[in-house]
């Protein structure tokens, strides 16, 4: 049974290295300097909770700050009384040690303001460097050795402490970062005070003027850096962090525990601690104070993450190539977010709303979309798997491409816009592309090769299952050819297989080519598919051919090939228009006069395709070749297998008449005959 904390005063617990707290619960407990570190708090309830540093810790910082900001303040004291003295007419010595501490103030200084701290160090280290190589060139050449010796010497000592003191005035900027509003406003004030008074005693009114305008410049230079550090400025980032990671000192300590499936709903995580922790799906929506924790290299380190988890709106932002594995957005509203190239494995998006989300190339393994609506969402090369949970989800239409301006189709599925995928019907349309074996071919495409090769891959790997489920054109002269695979097939092993037979077929002659083809009709068809994708602007088939039951073809070496039948040459239209007549003949009648059945819808349909004078004649084979197809599917119409061969044929057809006017006799007898054959095969 799950411990219960709920409500308990738990500061200063000590639960380190604990693994009987899976399941905790700790809501509205306080756990302000408890230590986790290390402990199993997998599905632990931390709502309402309230993280942090204890009272004694945040006095003893608190003093801390004071004493920092009133020794940077001191320091700036001293560097505004040396750049004074410049401008007093009265003290013409050792002006080359004070010159080169104004110097290198203002250009770390100005360098800070406009690029961050980081930036206003660089410019520092610089600047004194120019300086110091200055006074080194003037001593050596006896110009200003004298003033040398005597501006870093004996009475004027004190330049040189106040160039050294003004290196660490840094200090104040940290001190005030970590005080906090109340500290921070009296450590500004405390300082000031102290700069104004020691300006004017140790100098005069007139020294003490500029002492004090330099110092009070310092001041509000540093209040400056702090305030853009805690509003999450980039700039300040090294600021922020050192800060951040003091105030964590004696704070809650979750460093290295597991919170997978933690729940910290709006939580109190001020000065927390959650280096090297496990947050897998864990759960921060309205947590309070969530930038002030220490996060380590976890995705809270990202300051748009963070504000994402906390609100659950993140429309129309920006996570490319974000590393975002195992975050939880469960029913956050992501429309319009782009997550391309973004790794969401392992993440929570229930009832999240990805409505026109870009996830090309996202990772989603194991990813859990339960109920999201993807509607509209670009799914290009989108890496989900067998173990992302698709069960529920809500999604009228997607696109398979992310348009450009060379390729401006997204590529719309359903292909019909007024037609829509009712509840349950995504998930089936994308469940063959769970695990796939991605066949690209980049170059010189040979349809007959690929026919083939892909031949004697499924029959050399009957154990594989090999299912061709789409077919893409990409550019000019490229091909994706993608095919199911069975559970644990070595994809690797498969391709490299497959483009060795091709190559080695994409070699033999044309003649040797045509001995193959005529082997086996199903070669005959694939080819003519490929053949097709290459032909159209767009082509897109999704579907199951299945190749794995061909009886067949050995290729050995690069010109040896068994199996092959002799003589002949490849059939003409002629002999293929025949071949059509005879399958048609082997089908039975309709029963009703009145009403054709697929007999004699095949009929007509090979009557318009063979009369057509819009189709070129190679076309025109291709076309009779898939009513030969449809007319062997039809002697078994209720099989699944032979449905699956009646949808590739009709996706075939329809691609080859996609080119003609819409005028053509022939398009539109198909516009007719098609929907009544598919309609009879079930194929609604």
């Amino acid at each position: 049974m799950a411990l219960d904390f709920s409500g308990q005063n738990l500061r200063g617990r000590n639960f380190k290295g604990r693994q009987d707290l899976a399941g905790a619960n700790f809501s509205y407990a306080d756990i302000r300097g408890a230590n986790f570190t290390n402990a199993n708090l997998t599905g632990a309830n931390f709502s309402y909770a309230k993280a942090g540093l204890q009272r004694r810790w945040a006095i003893f910082l608190v003093l801390v700050s004071w004493v920092l900001s009133g020794f940077s303040g001191l320091t700036w004291v001293v560097n505004g009384y040396i750049v004074s003295k410049i401008f007093d007419p009265y003290t013409l010595d050792h002006k080359i040690g004070r010159c080169t501490i104004l110097i290198v103030l203002i250009p770390f200084s100005l360098v800070t303001v406009g690029l961050g701290v980081v930036s206003g160090l660089g410019a520092l280290a610089l600047a004194l460097a120019l300086a110091l190589a200055f006074i080194v060139v003037g001593s050596f050449t006896g110009v200003f050795y004298e003033a040398f010796t005597d501006a870093f010497t004996g009475v004027s000592s004190g330049a040189f402490a106040g160039g050294a003191a003004f290196l660490l005035a840094g200090a104040l900027v940290v001190a005030f970062a970590l005080a906090g509003v109340l500290s921070l406003v009296l450590s500004a004030a405390f300082a000031l005070a102290l700069t104004v008074a020691l300006a004017f005693v140790g100098a005069g009114a007139g020294a003490g003027a500029g002492a004090a305008a330099v110092a009070a410049a310092g001041m509000l230079l540093s209040i400056y850096i702090a305030w853009r550090a805690m509003k999450g400025d980039e700039k300040h980032s090294l600021v922020r962090n050192i800060a951040i990671a003091f105030a964590a000192i004696g704070g809650t300590s979750f460093r290295g525990a597991d919170l997978t499936n933690a729940d910290f709903t709006q939580a109190t995580l001020k000065s927390t601690d959650l280096r090297n922790t496990i947050l897998i799906c864990s759960r921060w929506h309205q947590a309070k104070m969530l930038d002030r924790v220490r996060p380590g290299s976890t995705y809270l380190q990202n300051s748009q993450i963070r504000q994402l988890l906390v609100t659950g709106q993140g429309q129309d932002t920006n996570f490319d190539r974000e590393n975002l594995r195992g975050i939880n957005l469960k029913a956050a509203n992501l429309a319009d977010t782009s997550f391309i190239g973004a790794d969401l494995s392992e993440a929570n998006l229930q009832d999240a709303d990805l409505s026109r989300a870009k996830l090309k190339q996202t990772q989603l393994d194991a990813t859990d979309l339960t109920g999201a609506t993807l509607t509209g969402a670009y799914i290009e090369d989108w890496g989900i798997t067998r173990e992302t949970k698709l069960h529920g989800v809500r999604c009228e239409y997607v696109f398979m491409r992310l348009p450009t301006k060379e390729d401006p189709d997204p590529l719309r599925k359903p292909d019909n816009k007024r037609e829509v995928f009712e509840d349950g019907d995504f998930a089936d349309f994308i469940k063959p592309i769970f695990d796939t074996l991605d066949l690209y071919h980049n170059q010189g495409v040979v349809p007959r090769a690929v026919a083939i090769a892909f031949k004697t891959l499924a029959e050399n790997h009957p154990e594989a299952e090999l299912e061709i489920v789409a077919m893409e054109k990409r550019g000019d002269d490229k091909i994706l050819l993608r095919a199911k695979t069975a559970a644990g097939s070595d994809k690797s092993q498969l391709s490299a297989e497959y483009f060795d037979d091709y190559n080695q077929v994409k070699a033999l002659s044309q003649s040797q080519q045509l001995l193959l083809v005529e082997k086996d009709k199903r070669i005959i068809s694939l080819e003519n598919m490929v053949d097709t994708a290459l032909k159209q602007p767009k082509f897109y088939t999704q579907g199951d051919t299945i190749m794995s039951d061909i009886s067949g073809i050995s290729i050995q070496g690069s010109s040896n090939v068994s199996g092959i039948a002799g003589g002949g040459s490849v059939a003409n239209l002629g002999t293929i228009s025949g071949n059509v007549s005879i399958a048609l003949n082997e089908l039975p009648d309709s029963p009703d006069a009145e009403k054709p059945g697929i007999k004699e819808l095949l009929t007509q349909l090979h009557e318009a395709i063979s009369q057509s004078s819009d189709l070129p004649e190679t076309d025109k084979a291709d076309a009779l070749l898939q009513v030969e197809a449809l007319a062997e599917a039809a002697k078994n119409p209720q099989e699944s297998t032979k449905q699956k061969t009646a949808k590739n044929a009709i996706i075939m057809l329809k691609g080859l008449f996609s080119g003609l006017p819409a005028i053509a006799s022939l398009v539109e007898a198909t516009n007719k005959l098609l929907p009544a054959i598919s309609k009879l095969f079930g194929l609604g």
